[in-house]
């Protein structure tokens, strides 16, 4: 897999993509857990569909990592942690009165069709054309059926999507609920910023972000070049496609733009939902991972 370029481009089974395959395969497994603290019943279909050896063999039992040491439950309780930080946001923003949500760089996610959203709400996704047309054919196929007014958005987010996705029908006049999953380590710091300044501009008072990202990027580098092996096993060499220059805290950057900001960290979120953080290395390089709620307050 080689590293990223200026409008490279991708599907759900090479670069950016694939790790939307790794996260919704980790999902399945985690729905599977005898306590599950998510149902994704899409995820293993959508996975399978997509067709990645190693991700395929995951799901069948076996271990293709090649490291004795890899346990995929932990793996799966990370995702389902995520998981679950996510929707509770989307159902606690719906409770609110909230009926616009925008999902960014959907890849393989499936909120649009498994979680109860309050009646009137819209639900716009966007990422790149194929990866939508791709999933949308896969769950028709399924027979699945959306659980709001469901707005697919074909465009990549290094071009005007916020002119694409007011063209499917957001009003920048109401609140909206934004998520920004997985998402700010596959940008550069300078497209972080312009993405926060575009959710702003689109965002009235009342409207609610979150996000994820890491205060130091540099965990990417040697600190956990034990699990490189294992990456390029599953096809997804994740040092290659992250961008690890220093860049601004998002916090804070929120902050300044208007929004009232509330942060936890994945090991906190781990003792929230009853689960010990792993302490394995390449586990205790991501603890600070921080998730952020964010409010707009500002005119």
């Amino acid at each position: 897999m080689t590293e990223r370029t200026d409008g490279d481009s991708w599907d759900l089974s090479s670069s950016v993509g694939a790790t939307a395959t790794m996260v919704a395969a980790s999902r399945a497994l985690a729905t599977r857990s005898a306590r599950p603290l998510i149902n994704d019943p899409f995820a293993e279909p959508l996975v399978r569909a997509v067709g990645m050896p190693y991700f395929n063999r995951l799901l069948d039992g076996e271990n293709p990592s090649g490291d004795p040491e890899y346990d995929p439950e932990q793996s799966a309780n990370h995702m389902a942690v995520r998981t679950k930080y996510y929707d509770e946001f989307f159902l606690d923003a719906g409770e609110q009165g909230i009926r616009q949500a925008v999902i960014l760089a959907a890849g393989l996610d499936t909120r649009g069709y498994r979680l109860p959203w309050p009646t009137g709400t819209a639900v716009y996704e966007i990422d790149l054309p194929a990866v939508l047309d791709f999933k949308d054919a896969v769950l028709a196929d399924l027979g699945a059926t959306p659980t709001a007014t469901h707005r697919t958005v074909g465009v990549d987010l290094r071009d005007d999507w916020p002119a694409a996705l007011r063209d499917a029908g957001l009003d920048a006049a109401a609140p909206t609920v934004w998520s920004a999953e997985g998402l700010l380590y596959y940008l550069p710091p300078e497209a972080q910023d312009t993405l926060f300044d575009h959710i702003t501009a689109l965002s009235a008072p009342g409207s609610r972000l979150a996000a994820d990202f890491i205060p130091d990027m540099s965990v990417f580098g040697s600190r956990i070049a034990a699990v490189s092996e294992r990456w390029d096993r599953m096809e997804v060499k994740v040092n290659d496609l992250v961008y690890q220059d220093i860049r601004r805290h998002a916090a804070e950057h929120l902050t300044e733009q208007g929004w009232r900001v509330s942060t936890r960290t994945i090991a906190e979120l781990h003792h929230d939902n009853g689960l010990v953080f792993p302490d394995r290395e390449v586990f205790a390089a991501f603890a600070d991972t921080t998730y952020l709620n964010a409010e707009r307050t500002g005119s």
